[in-house]
């Protein structure tokens, strides 16, 4: 394995650092309410989808119960 010289490794990580986009405020915070809202929603399927299946074993217990 070569090794690099350490000022050729550091030139070569600023020359990547340099490359590097950052999103802008108003990306951030469309995907950040974006996430809230993807969250919320699966929250709510998943309380729903619980919802049905306790209520589902509760008839079928009542049945053979």
């Amino acid at each position: 394995m070569a090794r690099t010289n350490p000022l050729q490794f550091i030139q070569q990580t600023r020359a990547e650092i340099s490359k590097i986009v950052w999103p802008t405020r108003r990306e951030v915070m469309l995907t950040t309410v974006m996430v809230f809202i993807m969250a919320t929603l699966t929250a709510i399927f998943f309380a729903l989808v619980d919802v049905l299946i306790r209520n589902g074993l509760q008839a079928i217990l009542n049945v053979f119960g």
